[in-house]
């Protein structure tokens, strides 16, 4: 499968415990053998490991980079109860922390390296479609034809690639300025 990524913008986020139940076996692009987690404190990289060994050893393949952050999740509140004079305490809502994979940025900042760039914009694409929070808009190329993608809290909407013609018009034929002629210049 053919492909390139143009335009990428993420702010998705979710559990650590999701991203790792996901890479114990996830369905993966041909071109990819597997998917390498490693944390190096708080920063995630999930590195792409080719199906075929025509890619160099020192040739850095494509991977995702994530932050690792940490939220207090708040159970459902207990339902209100009447007050009663005796107490001063307010009971505390269960929660607990838990620890998110955020992939936050544009294209250099989420999938770097060129090299299986495409095979692990589909795994970045699957990781939206289980997370909860967040958006993943892209523009590709696919099979030659443009195509837009725009998931939102886990849910594929629709999207689409419009082409303008570039608003700066005039200042010489080609958009720019024509310094030979410039009168401010001598």
């Amino acid at each position: 499968m053919n492909g390139r990524v143009f335009r990428l913008h993420s702010t998705l986020e979710l559990p650590l415990e999701d991203l790792e139940e996901f890479l114990e076996d996830p369905e993966l692009p041909p071109e990819l053998d597997d998917v390498e987690l490693t944390r190096r404190n708080n920063t995630l990289i999930l590195k792409a490991v080719a199906e075929e060994a025509d890619i160099g050893k020192y040739t850095p393949t494509a991977q995702l980079k994530a932050s690792v952050s940490e939220t207090r999740v708040y159970e459902e509140e207990p339902p209100k109860t009447a007050p009663t004079w005796g107490e001063e305490e307010e009971e505390e809502i269960p929660s607990e922390l838990v620890e998110f994979a955020c992939f936050k940025g544009d294209r250099e900042t989420v999938l770097q390296n060129s090299a299986l760039r495409f095979p692990m914009f589909l795994v970045l694409r699957e990781l939206a479609l289980i997370s909860e929070k967040g958006t993943l808009t892209a523009v590709l190329e696919k099979d030659s034809d443009l195509q837009a993608v725009r998931i939102v809290e886990g849910e594929e909407l629709p999207a689409s690639v419009e082409v303008v013609e570039n608003p700066r018009q005039g200042n010489g034929e080609d958009g720019g300025v024509n310094w030979r002629d410039n009168e401010f210049i001598s």
